[in-house]
């Protein structure tokens, strides 16, 4: 029988609230029947949208409250509002006290990675948390950090960041010891900056047994799946991953506007439309939607703020992965088989 999970869910979060939050939760119980949920924000409006979900019946706590982080809110804001009494805090604030095994909210990233910073605090050595995703390539899925967490880096870092994001490889991909690249302007080893530099040579002296140390990595390899994660500073990975992102809706207007500009190509998009929804389907962002805040003591997921019920879906598909094979426990147990030279 499957571990039974509870997830806590800012459902005050995200461009579309609870019209997004409750659905994507009886559609993440289809699929994990044993996950429940506690749901924060406003009761008068979540709770006849819970009662007309027959999928949620039995499967959902509502606690109210009145007050939601906006979207445009600046985190230092947010924090002065919003700490112990918003959705957002109170979703996190649940994992602190042990009444969720994780946290997914859809709503502003800065307030949530300040809010969880300051409610659930960083591990044990570990100076900053970073924000992991799922990336489609042509092998599967990668392990890509820090995603906009952190602007700026040093070694020390950048060595965490390798890590962490083996450690959700484990679990993602149930792989014992999952390959590690830096993210980089060329593979030869006189390229990079300081930080990036002194990285690779902690990792490669290292020779950890909890990961194996590919190298440095290019921005091609991302999609290729060259390593099972990929390592790299916030502001570089934001800019890969929003890139990435607007490249996919480039391509799937490029092929609408091709397959009806004529008779000839509505008839064979008629005979091709299977394939093109499977295209379609294997670079959809929703497929891995969710944000892994890795370093802190207690498992958020961030959702993208647009995303619909299928993609917030996902996010909580993710949440439940991480507690139920204990997302914590595996960064612990990574960091203590780390030599002291390689964390330093």
């Amino acid at each position: 029988m499957s571990q039974r999970v509870r997830i806590s869910l800012d459902a005050m979060g995200g461009d579309h609230g609870p019209s997004t939050v409750v659905p994507g939760a009886a559609i993440a119980r289809e699929h994990h029947p044993e996950t429940t949920f506690l749901m924060f924000g406003d009761e008068a409006i979540l709770a006849p949208m819970v009662a007309a979900e027959p999928r949620l019946a039995g499967a959902v706590e509502i606690r109210h409250t009145s007050v939601s982080v906006g979207m445009d809110e600046k985190p230092s804001q947010a924090v002065r509002t919003g700490r112990g009494k918003s959705s957002m805090w109170k979703a996190i604030q649940a994992v602190r006290d042990g009444e969720a095994e994780a946290a997914v909210s859809a709503g502003n990233t800065g307030a949530l990675m300040a809010m969880s910073k300051i409610c659930l605090k960083t591990m044990a050595h570990i100076e900053r948390p970073a924000i992991a995703c799922l990336w489609p390539t042509v092998r599967g899925e990668s392990v890509v950090l820090d995603v906009g967490a952190t602007i700026g880096t040093d070694a020390a870092h950048l060595v965490d960041m390798a890590l962490m994001g083996a450690a959700m490889a484990r679990i993602v991909f149930d792989l014992e010891r999952p390959t590690v690249g830096l993210l980089n302007v060329g593979t030869e080893e006189m390229k990079g900056n300081e930080a990036v530099k002194e990285a690779a040579r902690l990792l490669r002296e290292a020779d950890l047994p909890t990961l194996r140390y590919h190298g440095f990595v290019e921005g091609t390899d991302l999609g290729r799946g060259t390593t099972d994660v990929v390592v790299t500073e916030g502001f570089t990975g934001n800019i890969a991953l929003k890139t990435a992102e607007g490249t996919a809706k480039q391509i799937a207007t490029y092929l609408r506007s091709v397959m009806s500009r004529t008779l000839m190509a509505r008839i064979g998009y008629l005979f091709a439309r299977g394939a093109f929804e499977a295209l379609r389907e294997k670079m959809n962002p929703s497929r891995a939607n969710g944000g892994v805040f890795l370093g802190l003591e207690g498992i958020v997921i961030k959702s993208h703020g647009s995303e619909d019920a299928h993609g917030f879906a996902a996010a909580i598909d993710l949440a439940t992965d991480m507690a139920r094979h204990d997302l914590m426990r595996t960064i612990r147990d990574m960091l203590e088989a780390t030599p002291a030279a390689a964390s330093a």
